[in-house]
């Protein structure tokens, strides 16, 4: 434990990680946060050896039940002691340059930020993707305790700060999509979760958002976003996240098509 944490008697650092089913990646991620003062796995019904990694590792398990991203992350942070607070997914990795900025926030006095945005770079397909829009990938993942929230959404959750916002430059390394059928599957479960947020909102999609914005994607991401210079997999990761947003919007029309059919016989 740190000397700042010995003197406070409470940690200086927390890590926390939500997870299903992640013996794969789950070691490599806790690996990389060994510096940390506690380290929370908040498992959501594993099936497969995600408990005993963890608990070989040393950290503390907790169980939740699984209410989307949103709000079961939001419980699962709330389980820490920590005067700063680390959110981690399984599949990513805390690099040693980001573990030393951390740290020294984390040991810090009490000015300057109450967040700190990291800098995300996702390995797709075996690459690194460096250009198609993905990289930077600036995301709020580590705060003073008391100091942020976890959005409600159920999917694409954020963490949103009470105050100033800082940016870590260490690269917080993010295996995202390791094969096709594991993007692909992804996508469908994400698609779904959008489109059901999307017309709890009341949203309705129109012709232009089944036509326009999947050819928009495409455009932005290879093109203008220079995805092109990803090599193959920065055309796939455009050419499926097209898919994604059709497929986004032609789950919403589906939904909107549902409420507005009468009944047989009304």
């Amino acid at each position: 434990m740190s000397r700042s944490a010995e003197k406070t008697n409470s940690p200086a650092l927390s890590v926390v990680l939500m997870v299903k089913n992640e013996e794969a990646n789950l070691p490599r991620a806790l690996a990389s946060v060994g510096f940390a003062d506690e380290i929370i796995v908040a498992d959501t019904d594993s099936t497969d050896n995600t408990v005993e990694i963890a608990e070989k590792a040393g950290a503390t398990i907790i169980n939740l039940e699984w209410k989307g991203f949103g709000p079961t992350k939001g419980e699962a942070l709330s389980q820490a002691k920590g005067r700063w607070i680390l959110s981690l997914d399984a599949d990513e990795e805390v690099t040693p340059e980001l573990a030393a900025q951390l740290g020294k926030v984390a040991n810090g006095g009490e000015g300057g930020p109450v967040a700190y945005r990291l800098t995300r770079q996702a390995n797709f397909l075996g690459r690194w993707i460096r250009h198609s829009g993905w990289f930077p990938d600036h995301v709020v993942r580590f705060y003073r305790n008391g100091h942020a929230r976890v959005t409600d959404d159920p999917v694409h959750e954020r963490i949103v700060a009470d105050g100033e916002v800082g940016t870590l430059t260490g690269i917080l390394r993010h295996y995202t999509d390791p094969t096709i059928d594991h993007y692909l599957e992804k996508m469908r479960r994400y698609a779904r979760l959008s489109a059901e947020q999307l017309f709890a909102q009341g949203r309705h999609a129109h012709w232009t958002d089944l036509v326009v914005r999947p050819v928009w994607q495409f455009v932005k991401m290879y093109l203008l976003k220079c995805g092109f210079l990803d090599g193959w997999q920065g055309f796939v990761l455009a050419r499926y996240s097209a898919v994604h947003v059709f497929t986004k919007y032609a789950i919403l029309k589906a939904l909107s098509s549902a409420e507005s059919t009468p009944e047989i016989g009304n």
